[in-house]
């Protein structure tokens, strides 16, 4: 009997199993359900919103719930469930727009000082120090002051506080991966340092960062959310959960459906993107 007849088919395929273990998780799938649902509405809010999400009905003016406006309408008279649809082309836009270039520069930085260590390390220590000091929200909130409200600028002041984080978990990664042979083999064998770094040690430590990236555009979103609340982030009468949450404020007892309607969509797609990184951290863990 040879070797290959004793080996078991996870032994086989051990990704292939991987993949048919996680499909059978029901907290990944609803993850990856209610992600492609919001990335649908995202794409396409106009397919599924029933009416204009700006269209101003003074004689709906804040009507409950009901058969024809589902989500109510607000103060003036615009379709609630129109607008939280729409807001979603701008929130799941916050979700990878305010993470994927933080995670780039946090990637390629936390690569080079993690392999090359030395001053660069000694430099960038102190910055990580001097970042996780104070409150994250506080020096996103500090850098869009100095900006001024806007998407865009929102996008610049999380992606100049929130590179380092990513750069901090790369570069510890980056340093566990160089001590196994792999590494020191390429080195031997006289790979230049841009191959070992990028080839070799980048993609054998890039897991951890994925399954961090997915539970940080949950809270890009919330903190998106929380600066379009603020009057910081996006601006009326662009439709979007954190300003949809300010403009019902004043109404929370009257009109309570202004507000509870965006905040569950909030609430949804966060734990929707919280399950899918749960669910990619199981399926990426190295087995022993």
């Amino acid at each position: 009997m040879t070797d290959a007849t004793l080996q078991s088919p996870e032994a086989t395929h051990p990704q292939q199993n991987r993949w048919q273990i996680a499909l059978r998780k029901p907290g990944f799938m609803i993850g990856v359900a209610i992600i492609a649902v919001s990335t649908l509405l995202a794409i396409a809010p106009g397919l599924f919103a029933p009416y204009d999400p700006n269209f101003i009905d003074y004689n709906a003016v804040r009507q409950p719930p009901s058969w024809a406006h589902p989500f109510g309408t607000d103060m003036l008279g615009r379709d609630s469930l129109s607008r939280v649809i729409s807001a979603y082309s701008v929130n799941m836009q916050m979700a990878v727009l305010a993470t994927v270039f933080a995670m780039l520069i946090g990637v390629t930085i936390g690569a080079l000082v993690g392999y090359y260590r030395g001053i660069a390390d000694m430099i960038f220590g102190r910055v990580v120090d001097a970042v996780i000091t104070f409150p994250f929200l506080v020096l996103v909130i500090a850098v869009v002051a100095v900006l001024g409200p806007g998407l865009v600028n929102m996008y610049i002041a999380i992606t100049v506080v929130g590179w380092v984080y990513y750069a901090r978990l790369m570069r510890a990664e980056v340093i566990t991966q160089m001590g196994n042979d792999y590494a020191s083999a390429g080195v031997v064998m006289g790979y230049s340092d841009r191959r070992v770094i990028f080839r070799h040690l980048l993609p054998n430590a890039i897991t951890p960062v994925i399954v961090y990236w997915m539970t940080d555009m949950s809270l890009a979103i919330l903190l998106g959310s929380s600066l379009g609340y603020l009057g910081l982030g996006a601006q009326p009468p662009q439709a979007e959960w954190g300003v949809l949450i300010a403009e019902g404020r004043n109404f929370i007892t009257t009109a309570w459906w202004l507000s509870l309607m965006p905040g569950i969509a909030i609430v949804l797609t966060g734990i929707g993107f919280s399950l899918i990184g749960d669910g990619l951290a199981d399926l990426l863990r190295p087995r022993g």
